[in-house]
């Protein structure tokens, strides 16, 4: 799985100390809620907006549920 993030995405990381291990998790193992522009993939405590672009994952914005 290949991760791309974008800056705002980073950032979200950073303050809600969550890595890219915890994303493809989420992205693997969460409930997923078809969004106007990509997914939103939700696992426990963390949400993950991201576009699939080939075999690349676009990820848009990292959220605490």
């Amino acid at each position: 799985m290949k991760l791309i993030i974008t800056i705002h995405a980073r950032q979200q990381m950073f303050e809600r100390g969550i890595d890219e291990d915890q994303i493809k998790n989420v992205i693997k193992k969460g409930s997923k809620i078809k969004q106007t522009d990509g997914l939103k993939s939700v696992y426990q405590y963390a949400g993950v907006c991201y576009k699939i672009r080939g075999d690349k994952y676009i990820i848009k914005t990292v959220t605490i549920e």
